[in-house]
């Protein structure tokens, strides 16, 4: 942001436009036009809409507390709990509907059904465990789980004692977990024995006890059985509880959900910050909850009667937005999948979808990418009638992915939300109200109704339409993140600028920066270009990776792409493509040369890749993320680093000798 020669460039193919489908409008949650009118007309209040999605123990009178700008708060004397929310008003008309769905590894395996009852019964006794194992109200319990049931279990049962969580996604190694838990002051962690992957057990109480070990305080830890006594590992679990004793134990208890201020902590989630060490998002009560249930009902048009599938992690924001807390406080059916969509083999996800009549999915660009490779023959083979909504989150989704998803899942049926967001927002910000407006493949779409959004340039002054420029949010929002935990100054210099050009008026405001790039058509929807350290700089002109990355991946023949700089004498920096070609397609020196025609056609000459190299896999960790910092050591012929937290390490020697030979 400090960069005045920053220019971000951004030249997408010129894009189609989708009307949502008659059939789905008629049954929307929201299908008038006018909400956007209406929400900036009466902003803050409009958000009551939100918070009148919950039930509060103490009613809020104040919407919206502005007077210490950044640290803004909503609905701050008003109490409410957040499991209570989830679970106990909705037994009297969903006590004996379905919960949670389980779906586990390995397929042989029976999945587990949990009724708001069931789910209800086992929260409380784990929250009564937590209480007798001196877990107090405001203590900080860590979550080292993979996607296991037990997992959403023990996050609800903290929120009905008090006790913020903080989750750990299980892919993390052992020193994350020992850092997290360190800056958390936590001294409560619930783990487990260990999980499957693609059909293999993996040990992950030695990765916790690893962990345990840097731990700087005395710590308590409850380990959940989820392999079998011959799995083959010699777990020590002397000294710690195992969650089904502690369960057993209290089994029958119930516990009075603690009414929290709506400005309490529900939980922390750590994220990772250019200085290397990790920020602790804080989210509250109140404004996350009524945040995760408004975004749900709006944009992903969840009803009760729903089985929803959403196949992220709840180790990242998305499993708890909407995996967890915004379907279960709209009373739905959501889902819970432990494998891989191509485990054991890649017809499991459309199978999954079939089986279980799931009416909306919501998933990642990555993986879109890797059923379209795969071939349409695997969603044809199974029946996706059900379906009704599709969603992308965690990445922008090019406009060939877009139309894929469309057509071969959706049947061109389904609208689709392409959803910009972050860990730090709470849940969506950018995206189409699907039964309002058209779509346009590689564009999020406009503001949700009464966010506040803009393009702005290194001045904070607002670009015209078609340039590219900074993301901002100009106005707060309920889902918003408070501060970073212990660390208010960190918050303040990572996420906010004070700018007197972003409003007309001559008064200085402050916008939330999220650092990443976009551009502004002339409706007003958002495309977004990818962080704004995403950037190449090429002879002095910086090219943005995602749009090098869309041209490429718009040439018939390839699957998935990804772009990295390299060292270069002349340039500075030149670019490098990894490039994994669909099936059917010879990885030749014709294809080489249309991949970089292909580039010169979509952005000009000054992206011309310097290298293409093919390569059948992208090396990437275990949540789906490319990992282009092995890409870019590879490109420079560097020492590769730890490459640990990859689902495939192996790629990595194949990428390095593919990117040895000639082109």
């Amino acid at each position: 942001m400090a960069d005045p020669d920053v220019d971000l460039e951004a030249r997408l193919a010129e894009q189609d436009s989708f009307e949502p489908p008659a059939d789905f409008v008629e049954q929307a949650n929201v299908t008038d036009p006018d909400i956007y009118d209406e929400f900036e007309t009466n902003w803050p209040d409009c958000w009551t809409q939100a918070a009148d999605l919950l039930d509060w123990d103490t009613e809020y009178t104040e919407i919206l507390d502005d007077s210490n700008p950044p640290f803004y708060e909503w609905f701050a004397d008003g109490e409410l709990n957040a499991s209570a929310n989830c679970l106990d008003r909705h037994l009297d008309e969903r006590g004996d509907e379905a919960a949670i769905e389980w779906v586990g590894e390995p397929t042989d395996e029976a999945n587990r059904t949990y009724t708001y009852q069931e789910l209800h019964d086992e929260v409380n006794a784990f929250a009564a465990a937590l209480r007798a194992q001196g877990v107090e109200e405001d203590d900080i319990v860590t979550l080292y789980m993979p996607m296991i049931p037990e997992l959403p279990i023990a996050m609800l049962a903290c929120a009905r004692i008090g006790a913020p969580h903080s989750v750990v996604f299980a892919g993390f190694s052992a020193d994350a977990l020992a850092t997290r838990m360190n800056s958390a002051d936590s001294e409560h962690l619930v783990t487990c024995d260990g999980y499957y992957r693609r059909g293999d057990p993996l040990n992950h109480f030695e990765k916790a006890t690893e962990g345990l070990a840097d731990v700087d305080h005395d710590t308590d830890t409850i380990v959940v059985n989820r392999l079998p006594d011959d799995d083959g590992f010699d777990h020590d679990l002397s000294g710690h509880d195992t969650y089904a004793d502690l369960v057993a134990a209290h089994d029958g208890e119930m516990v009075d959900p603690v009414s929290r201020s709506a400005e309490d902590m529900l939980f922390l989630m750590y994220t990772s910050g250019t200085t290397g060490q990790p920020k602790g998002v804080k989210h509250t009560t109140g404004g996350y909850l009524s945040w995760a249930s408004w975004t749900s009902h709006a944009v992903l048009d969840i009803k009760p009667e729903d089985t929803y599938f959403c196949a992220a992690d709840i180790g990242w924001i998305t499993g708890h937005s909407y995996i967890v807390y915004g379907p279960l406080a709209l009373g739905t059916t959501t889902m819970m999948y432990e494998g891989t969509p191509d485990y054991p083999d890649r017809h499991r996800l459309w199978e999954i979808i079939e089986e279980y009549e799931a009416n909306q999915l919501y998933t990642a660009p990555t993986a879109i990418r890797s059923f379209m490779k795969w071939g349409t023959e695997y969603p044809d083979a199974n029946d996706l009638s059900s379906l009704r909504l599709l969603g992308t989150v965690g990445e922008p989704i090019n406009p060939r992915a877009w139309k894929w998803y469309y057509k071969h899942i959706g049947d061109e049926s389904c609208p689709i939300v392409d959803t910009w967001w972050q860990t730090e927002t709470g849940g969506m910000m950018l995206t189409t109200l699907p039964a309002i407006g058209e779509m346009k493949p590689g564009s999020a779409g406009p503001p949700l109704p009464g966010v506040s959004a803009d393009i702005v340039d290194v001045r904070g002054s607002p670009v015209g339409a078609g340039e590219a420029g900074y993301l901002v949010v100009n106005k707060p929002w309920p889902g918003m993140l408070r501060t970073l935990y212990n660390n208010d100054d960190r918050f303040i210099n990572e996420y906010w600028r004070e700018y007197s050009q972003v409003d007309s008026n001559d008064s200085a405001d402050w916008v939330y920066f999220p650092e990443d790039g976009a551009k502004l058509d002339e409706d007003g929807y958002f495309t977004v270009l990818g962080r704004v350290d995403d950037v190449l700089n090429v002879s002095g002109h910086r090219l943005g990776t995602m749009e090098i990355e869309s041209a490429i991946v718009g040439v018939e023949g390839v699957a998935e792409a990804a772009v990295v700089g390299g060292d270069h004498e002349i340039k500075g920096e030149a670019v490098y493509a990894y490039v994994i070609t669909e099936d059917g397609y010879e990885e030749d020196e014709e294809l080489r040369e249309r991949v970089i025609e292909g580039v010169e056609d979509a952005i000009g000459p000054i992206a011309r890749p310097e290298k293409v190299v093919f390569t059948p896999e992208l090396p990437k960790t275990r949540s789906g993320k490319i990992m282009r910092r092995l890409l870019e050591n590879i490109a420079n012929d560097d020492e590769l680093g730890d490459t640990s937290t990859l689902r495939n390490p192996e790629i990595v020697d194949d990428i390095q000798t593919a990117a040895g030979g000639d082109d």
